[in-house]
């Protein structure tokens, strides 16, 4: 075991995390395009989402994990003006807040559905722009806050207002662990970390170098990526099938799609892109009512469509009632055209008197 004394703790790394596909790319999306206007995760405790958050810290350019805590006023999260230096001196001096210490960093919202909503509003408005504006007293001060703004929530501690949830860019929806095999994967590489960090993260050295360089590499080029206006009706075909309110999906769906391109080193968005990021900019703004899209069958099955449906048979039955001719002794259609499936269509049966009915007479008390 390595005995390398560490001034702080270390980080979990991106690239060892296990079974949360959705919320990585969600994160590494983030990661190259802080603009996309935040991600909101929702699930269940235990999930690695404050795990998956922190490991996406290390990986951008000021490697700066901000946490904000529920009691956070406005002042602290944006900075204030010194009011007493502008009297005595008059200069403005500014007091840097969280907003601030986030910039080229993460900046992370645990419970953000617990946050009074105009905390989220100002959150939402910076991570969008980039920029913090403060104003007090007449005075106003500006500076830049491109952050990647990562919030949490537990649906069963009350949900955000849809005009809230709609201005967070992606949505991740986190589920339990799905299988055993995950579950034993996720506990095995938690409990090697635990034991000895250092080696651990030795050993994820160079996967996580491979993996800066990539990002480093995509939020350089993403500005210069294009779309093609094949891209641009698929986004408008998926937004309309998902009645979404505004435009404000199809802006993100396009700009998750290009961030999307830029991490495969492409120069053009394809709809491979769109397809890969479609349900992280529709699922928290689609309408209940909106149809689901169908998937058309393979071209393997295109022979069989054109053959009528065959009705299913009773396997109950046996072969001789199965192969019944389509007029049967009746005179009635068969089964099948009567909508009874596989089973014989009832047959019409003479009423018969099974006993004399007699008055019921009640005794006296």
């Amino acid at each position: 075991m390595s005995t390398v004394p560490r001034s702080e703790p270390l980080c979990f790394p991106f690239t060892a995390l296990e079974g949360q596909q959705p919320l990585q790319l969600a994160l590494l999306l983030l990661a190259v395009d802080p603009l996309l206007g935040g991600v909101l995760v929702e699930g269940p405790r235990g999930t690695a989402k404050s795990t998956s958050a922190r490991a996406l810290a290390e990986l951008l350019p000021a490697g700066r994990f901000v946490n904000l805590p529920l009691g956070t006023t406005e002042e602290q999260l944006q900075g204030s003006l010194d009011l007493q230096a502008a009297l005595k001196h008059s200069e403005v001096q500014f007091k840097p807040g969280l907003l601030a210490q986030a910039h080229q960093g993460l900046l992370y919202v645990d419970e953000v559905n617990l946050l009074p909503d105009g905390l989220v509003d100002l959150l939402l408005d910076v991570s969008a722009s980039g920029i913090n504006r403060v104003e007090r007293d007449g005075v106003s001060h500006q500076h830049a806050a491109r952050m990647a703004l990562v919030g949490t929530m537990n649906p069963e501690e009350g949900q955000l207002r849809p005009q809230l949830l709609d201005r967070f860019g992606l949505f991740v929806r986190l589920a339990n662990v799905p299988d055993v095999a995950t579950r034993k994967r996720i506990v095995l590489t938690r409990m090697a970390f635990d034991t000895d960090p250092v080696g651990f993260v030795a050993r994820y050295a160079e996967a996580q170098n491979q993996l800066l360089a990539q990002i480093t590499a995509a939020r350089g080029r993403v500005d210069a990526i294009t779309w093609p206006e094949a891209v641009f009706d698929k986004v408008a075909r998926l937004c309309q099938l998902a009645q979404v309110d505004g435009v404000r999906a199809d802006l993100v769906m396009l700009r998750a799609a290009r961030a999307h391109a830029a991490l495969q080193g492409r120069l053009e968005v394809s709809g491979a892109d769109v397809d890969i990021v479609a349900e992280l900019a529709l699922a928290h703004r689609r309408n209940p009512q909106a149809p689901q899209e169908t998937t058309p069958p393979p071209a393997s099955d295109a022979a069989s469509e054109s053959q009528p449906e065959q009705p299913p048979q009773s396997q109950s039955q046996p072969q001789s009632q199965t192969e019944q001719p389509a007029e049967n002794s009746a005179g009635r259609g068969s089964s099948a055209d009567e909508g009874w499936g596989g089973m014989a269509a009832p047959q019409p049966v003479a009423i018969q008197t099974v006993k004399e009915l007699r008055p019921f007479n009640t005794k006296k008390a």
